[in-house]
């Protein structure tokens, strides 16, 4: 077992790199941000149309934060200044998609969704109320 463990991690260090618990938060940023790849491209497919889901800007939002504090940890001011402002937008877009959800109109034809401001259901196309 210990020749295992010596292949594994030698000299205490797995992959080369000495792990504690701020190396395990900034590669769970990693892995949150580079998530939202995923989620972007299932929600694209699977419309067949290019889309940004809600899920995409959350992911955004936990990962860059997330990078922020270990960058702020490690004292980088390369990768402070890298995610020092990306919270901004992500936010944004979530208070954008928060509104826009909130003015949804429903058609009292067809009981779909019609997007705000319109004059007429694009489902059923009866006059917007």
């Amino acid at each position: 077992m210990d020749s295992i463990t010596h292949l594994i991690a030698p000299d205490g260090k797995f992959m080369g790199v000495d792990w504690g618990v701020w190396k395990v938060v900034g590669w769970c940023g990693n892995a949150v941000f580079f998530s939202r790849f995923f989620v972007q491209w299932y929600a694209t497919e699977k419309k067949r149309q290019v889309v940004v889901p809600q899920a995409f800007w959350w992911l955004s939002l936990v990962g860059s934060v997330t990078l922020l504090g270990y960058s702020l940890h490690q004292k980088d001011s390369v990768f402070i200044f890298a995610y020092a402002f990306t919270w901004i937008p992500y936010i944004r877009n979530l208070v954008i998609h928060r509104r826009n959800k909130a003015a949804q109109l429903i058609c009292a034809e067809c009981a779909k969704k019609i997007p705000p401001q319109s004059n007429f259901c694009p489902n059923c196309g009866a006059k917007a109320v």
